[in-house]
């Protein structure tokens, strides 16, 4: 037994370094999805362009009442709609959560939401309170996506205000919101200005992070290290993604001086110096890729040949692809689905949908020990939490369960002398696993998941 565990996490280490990226169909039947997020919980909350929020369970299945419905309040046609939620990082003792829509007007909106007092699964519709309204002069270029830093604040995407080239230069003017990351302080009286701001009683306005980006679509914060990625949707020659210490303010990201790396419009632009350019690109020319859609830095449990890499995609190929933590860009696949957002569960966990309606939980292949295709038993649910249920399909005797660590030590055994078994996995860390079924004949084994 010692010699063939051996052999199975030498095999394990062996397929690390091949990335294989596999998509799992998770749940079904939303329409144009712009936003998944995780308040805290098991829960997943998909968010609907045309107004809708829904909420989908852990083993998959869709409430049939929205979480919040807000489609009266919307625009609803191209770039526009109910574009970004973010729950408060105290929601599981305030009930806060805060979305971002473009109103009947085609104007962007951040408002705060509570959630019901008597249901968790449904909030307080008439609870709003907008804390930000911006004119938008064009129909594209909303931004739209919203998140919390690690320091509390809430960031806020703001494209340039559309059309196209920026004729206004309105992502260079420092009075104007368009074409900048925001900071919020939403614990503070109106207008909610973080004091530390960069051009707070300064030339510029007191809401501005950052600033000099064409359309984020979308931005994130890597759980470890805190530091800020956003994907920057090019003009029409070059996509980038940019990475900044999360505590580094006033950062100029060159847009409409440069699209990436390549120079734009330089008329209006100023010594070279004062722009960050992005620590990772890639180009249209060849290629039919057109728009970055950005996601996360993975920091689940689940595979470990993900970790610290910043997954995105491309709207126009469907291609998913990862920037390492040496900032090399690679593409790992082409699939289906338009992808328009990433997700993330409570457990750091990707999920990705698109404008086919399907949202996908996000796999590698290569870390996996499920490939016995005939294996004779059904093992559920994994991920795991306190138990594990394993059932024979074909009424195979199991004689013995045992679960060991990724070192190869036994952490767990169990008799079984039947066709089902329970194992009680509560004392388990959150980690990964190799479950071992021993059967008179024979043994099996694959991967198991505690979170």
């Amino acid at each position: 037994m010692k010699t063939k565990l051996l052999f199975l996490f030498l095999c394990l280490a062996g397929v690390a370094s091949a990335q294989t990226i596999a998509l799992e169909v998770f749940a079904e039947d939303f329409e144009s999805p712009t936003e998944i997020v995780n308040a805290g919980d098991d829960r997943l909350f998909v968010v609907e362009q045309s107004g809708h929020i829904r909420i989908v369970n852990p083993d998959g299945t869709t409430n049939e009442t929205d979480f919040l419905n807000v489609s009266s309040l919307i625009s609803f046609t191209g770039e526009r709609g109910l574009l970004g939620l973010a729950f408060d990082p105290d929601y599981a003792a305030n009930g806060y959560f805060y979305i971002d829509y473009t109103d009947v007007d085609g104007n962007t909106v951040v408002a705060r939401y509570s959630k019901d007092e008597a249901n968790e699964n449904i909030a307080n519709p008439a609870s709003a309170l907008v804390m930000l309204n911006v004119d938008q002069p064009f129909a594209n270029h909303n931004g739209g996506c919203l998140r919390f830093g690690p320091d509390g604040y809430l960031y806020i995407a703001m494209g340039d205000g559309g059309d196209g080239g920026d004729p206004g230069n309105r992502a260079q003017n420092l009075d104007v919101l368009l074409g900048k990351i925001l900071r919020l302080d939403v614990d503070a009286p109106a207008p909610y200005i973080p004091a530390t701001n960069p051009f707070v009683n300064v030339d510029g306005a007191d809401e501005i992070w950052a600033y000099g980006l064409r359309n984020p679509w979308k931005f994130s914060f890597d759980s470890a290290t805190g530091d800020l990625w956003i994907a920057d949707v090019g003009q029409g020659a070059v996509e980038e993604i940019n990475k900044m210490v999360s505590t580094t303010a006033g950062v100029n990201y060159g847009w409409k001086c440069y699209e990436g790396d390549q120079e734009f419009d330089t008329s209006q632009c100023s010594d070279v110096g004062v722009y960050t350019g992005p620590v990772a690109q890639y180009l249209h020319a060849g290629t039919s890729r057109c728009s970055i859609t950005g996601g996360y830095v993975y920091n689940g449990t689940m595979y470990e040949n993900f970790a610290g890499k910043y997954f995105f995609a491309d709207f126009c190929t469907s291609e998913i692809g990862y920037v390492g933590t040496d900032n090399v860009l690679s593409w790992a696949g082409t699939f289906d689905g338009g992808f328009t957002t990433f997700g993330q569960d409570n457990d750091g966990e990707l999920y990705i949908a698109g404008s086919n309606g399907t949202v996908y939980r996000i796999t590698d292949t290569s870390a996996s020990l499920d490939e016995f295709a005939n294996s004779p038993f059904a093992v559920y649910p994994n991920p795991a939490n306190d138990e594990v249920f394993i059932n024979s399909k074909n009424g195979l005797s199991i004689g013995s369960a045992s679960i060991f660590n990724i070192n190869g030590q036994l952490v767990l055994e169990q008799d079984v002398q039947g066709n089902d078994a329970k194992i009680d996995t509560s004392k388990l860390q959150n980690g990964v696993y190799v479950l071992s079924i021993k059967t008179p004949e024979s043994s099996f084994s694959r991967k198991l998941v505690i979170r």
